[in-house]
C-alpha cells in the first residue's frame, strides 16, 4: 500500500502543480531532499512537523520550535506515528539528517 504524504493526506494544493500554489506558494515539505525517504515519504512528506514553513490548522507556520506543538496534535502527524509504529523516527533524528544536509 502507497504511503500518503502530508500534501495527499491533507490535500492543502501546496505541493508543486498544486490549487493553492499560486496564493500560498509551494511547501517547503515537499523541496525537502535530505527528508526523502523518511516514514517512506517524498522529501519531507511524511516528515512535515520538522520543516519550517509548512501548513498547520490552516496557516503557514515558522521555525520548527514554534509550530512542533501544534504539529504533535496533528491528525497527520498522529496518522504516521500510528502507521509507522516502532520505526517511527523521532524528532532528534529528523532535525539532525535535515540540518546535516545544510552543512
Amino acid at each position: 500500500m502507497k504511503k500518503l504524504n502530508c500534501w495527499e493526506f491533507m490535500k492543502c494544493g501546496r505541493e508543486p502543480g498544486g490549487a493553492n500554489v499560486d496564493e500560498m506558494g509551494i511547501c517547503p515539505a515537499t523541496q525537502c531532499k535530505s527528508l526523502d525517504g523518511a516514514h517512506g515519504g517524498k522529501n519531507a512528506g511524511r516528515a512535515c512537523w520538522v520543516v519550517a514553513g509548512s501548513m498547520c490548522k490552516g496557516n503557514i507556520q515558522g521555525t520548527f520550535a514554534i509550530k512542533y506543538l501544534d504539529c504533535s496534535r496533528c491528525e497527520f502527524y498522529r496518522y504516521v506515528r500510528e502507521e509507522e509504529s516502532w520505526r517511527f523516527a523521532n524528532v532528534g533524528e529528523l532535525l539532525m539528517r535535515m540540518n546535516k544536509d545544510e552543512e
